[in-house]
C-alpha cells in the first residue's frame, strides 16, 4: 500500500511540474483577458504563482527526495 501512495505522489507531483512547464506557452502574456479569471487572477504574477509555484515545489520535492533515496544505497 505504501508503494502505491508513493507511486500516486510522483504521478501528481510530475502532472503539477509538466502543467508548471507549459503554462507560460499557454498564456499570452500581452493580452490581460487571456488569464483575468484564471486562479490568481487578475493579475500575471498571481496567475503564473498560482499555475507554476505548486509545479516549483514539486520538482524540489521530488529532487530531495531521490537524492535521499540515493545517500541510503
Amino acid at each position: 500500500m505504501k508503494r502505491f501512495l508513493i507511486w500516486v505522489g510522483v504521478i501528481c507531483a510530475l502532472y503539477l511540474v509538466v502543467r508548471a512547464a507549459i503554462e507560460p506557452f499557454v498564456i499570452d502574456f500581452s493580452d490581460p483577458g487571456t488569464y483575468r479569471h484564471d486562479w490568481g487572477g487578475p493579475s500575471l504574477a498571481g496567475v503564473l504563482a498560482a499555475h507554476m509555484g505548486p509545479g516549483i515545489v514539486s520538482a524540489g520535492i521530488l529532487v530531495w527526495a531521490v537524492l535521499r533515496r540515493r545517500r541510503r544505497r
